[in-house]
């Protein structure tokens, strides 16, 4: 093999990883009582104890959600728990977390907001490959207890009908 060839292969596989990211934590509960319609990837304000804590797991996003709070967007009810190590230096567990986002992201979302019924939840929050904490935020309609059980008959079906075409293969 050429020393050109090598280096294409070096860079390529340099180029696979840069897009790789480490889920921290998961809000499952979000697509069962929302329906979805946009989602949106925005940075999140942290001090350094908050970092260290989400990057052993220490976190939980079951009851966050995201607020417009002066033109910005805010995460509220996210619990980072207490870096041991930080020891006096540590954060405030629930504190309220400043999210980053473009003027235009921001305006798209705000509008879509004002509508009735729409709120702004947080979806996933995850490491990039070059150590910046994200968040996925999702602008989503609560659902009523009939559109669940719909949601929950639909995914049944599939299920059955996977199962299905995987006997039928065998």
């Amino acid at each position: 093999m050429s020393a050109k060839q090598s280096k294409k292969k070096a860079k390529a596989k340099k180029g696979a990883g840069e897009n790789q990211s480490k889920t921290i934590s998961q809000n499952r509960k979000a697509r069962h009582r929302y329906e979805i319609t946009d989602e949106l990837e925005c940075g999140i304000v942290l001090i350094g104890s908050e970092v260290k804590s989400l990057r052993e797991g220490h976190v939980s996003l079951d009851e966050a959600y995201v607020r417009v709070i002066k033109d910005e967007l805010w995460l509220v009810g996210a619990d980072i728990a207490a870096y041991r190590q930080a020891s006096f230096w540590n954060h405030e567990p629930k504190r309220h977390r400043k999210l980053l986002v473009h003027r235009r992201e921001f305006e798209k979302i705000a509008v879509q907001t004002t509508e009735k019924g729409l709120t702004i939840i947080p979806l996933r929050l995850f490491l990039t490959s070059r150590g910046l904490v994200k968040l996925i935020i999702g602008v989503g309609r609560g659902k009523k207890l009939h559109d669940k059980r719909q949601s929950k008959k639909d995914a049944d079906a599939k299920r059955q009908i996977s199962r299905e075409m995987r006997e039928r293969r065998k």
